[in-house]
């Protein structure tokens, strides 16, 4: 399902070609670039229940959350996010680029891959994947696009 939501993200999503083509298109679309038909309904179900996170009059992520919350993680949890993972998570909240609100959109749609184990570049997506569509976080986006691309080595010391 990770590589329908990927092959989405990067063709329609974040191309600005929206996903405002008629499900059955979408769907031929996909079984033509190979995936089988079980995946790409989990893959839209995830989009739709992502979407169903985002709407509200208000965006999460302009909501203010006290900056004193602290994420425990469920031995579940711990288990399909290694020490880096989870250490990433608190990093982007750190920085910004996340709230505890949106770190909670993102725990809620890793779950939701149904994944014994996400690895550190697969968590990176979703986390932009979650911030892509939220008013208000274009900033955000550009920061965790930032994470995403930009390789260790280019740093100066």
């Amino acid at each position: 399902m990770f590589e329908v939501l990927m092959y989405l993200f990067e063709n329609y999503i974040h191309s600005d070609a929206g996903l405002f083509i008629e499900p059955k298109e979408l769907t031929d679309e996909l079984l033509r670039a190979g995936f089988n038909q079980a995946e790409i309904f989990k893959a839209l179900d995830w989009l739709e229940q992502l979407a169903e996170l985002q709407h509200s009059d208000t965006s999460p992520y302009l909501i203010t959350d006290s900056p004193q919350t602290m994420r425990i993680f469920t031995d579940h949890e711990c288990k399909m996010l290694d020490v880096q993972c989870r250490n990433f998570l608190m990093f982007v909240e750190r920085i910004g680029v996340t709230n505890g609100i949106t770190r909670e959109m993102v725990m809620d749609r890793l779950a939701a891959l149904d994944k014994s184990f996400i690895g550190l570049d697969d968590l990176k997506w979703v986390v932009l994947m979650v911030l892509f569509n939220i008013p208000g976080a274009e900033v955000a986006c550009e920061q965790m696009e930032d994470l995403i691309f930009d390789q260790p080595g280019d740093l100066l010391h």
